[in-house]
């Protein structure tokens, strides 16, 4: 009989996983779980407006480790946007610990924090943010034209081909379908091979098949091991993750697993496609 041991946490058996037979038993190593990518310790924010101040959050203690998938949810007011700025090192706490990467971010100067936003972190936003007049594999190669790397034209070419855009690569934003942007969006985000990525409401703008299709693109980089975490309101595509953390006047309220994760693939199969065909994304 043939048993499955699990070494490192709760992550699937995929195609980076080493294995091997060892009297009968057959033993898995995990290797993207255990290590803290976000760690924050007593993390807060107060902005002051005149005579009055308010606690945007309020000491938050949370660590997620590599190889997450965290939805953030909560209510307008509720500092989940806070807190998606906080760890994306686009604003500083006013008091508390971030780690990024085992990295003490919280306090740096402006232009620490962007070469840390550039080296750590992958940003996918609900708008897309691309350069219109710039093709999809010049919109993917900034992140690496900004780091200075070489090979940005076979690094950009590769992010398009895992994402599904081989055959897009010379198209302009204005070419492309709202799905088509946000996969250049994923694109130019991992291009980098950043530690995290970070989606701001990455389906907001999209209809329920090419939400489907962008979480299914998700699904897919959270299996190879990336940490990925995402603001979203929508209580269907935060049942796309395995973890939820929901925030509530400034602080975390409810931090669970994910008991029944959607599998975006399976949802996709259900979906209708006009006379069999597959739908552009």
């Amino acid at each position: 009989m043939e048993f499955l041991l699990v070494t490192k946490g709760p992550k699937l058996p995929g195609k980076n996983v080493r294995s091997r037979d060892t009297l009968g038993l057959r033993v898995a190593y995990y290797p993207f779980m255990g290590k803290a990518i976000i760690e924050t310790k007593g993390l807060s924010k107060r902005y002051v407006m005149g005579d009055q101040v308010v606690n945007a959050l309020k000491d938050v203690n949370l660590t997620i480790e590599q190889g997450e998938f965290v939805a953030i949810m909560g209510p307008s007011g509720s500092g989940k946007s806070t807190f998606m700025n906080l760890i994306g090192c686009l604003d500083r706490p006013t008091a508390g610990e971030y780690l990024l990467n085992a990295e003490a971010v919280a306090y740096m100067e402006d232009n620490q924090l962007a070469e840390i936003r550039n080296k750590y972190i992958g940003f996918v936003f609900q708008n897309f943010n691309l350069l219109p007049r710039t093709t999809a594999l010049k919109n993917v190669e900034l992140p690496l034209m900004y780091a200075g790397a070489k090979n940005r034209s076979q690094r950009a070419k590769k992010a398009l081909e895992m994402v599904g855009l081989a055959q897009r690569m010379d198209h302009t934003p204005a070419m492309l379908s709202g799905g088509q942007q946000q996969r250049v969006a994923i694109a130019r985000a991992i291009v980098n091979e950043p530690v995290l990525i970070l989606g701001d409401e990455p389906t907001g703008n999209l209809d329920s098949r090419t939400s489907e299709e962008i979480m299914a693109v998700f699904q897919q980089l959270n299996r190879e091991g990336k940490t990925v975490v995402i603001v979203t309101h929508e209580e269907d595509v935060a049942l796309h993750c395995k973890r939820i953390i929901r925030f509530k006047d400034g602080a975390v309220r409810v931090d669970e697993k994910v008991a029944v994760q959607t599998d975006a693939r399976e949802v996709l199969k259900m979906m209708d496609t006009p006379e069999g065909g597959k739908v552009a994304a």
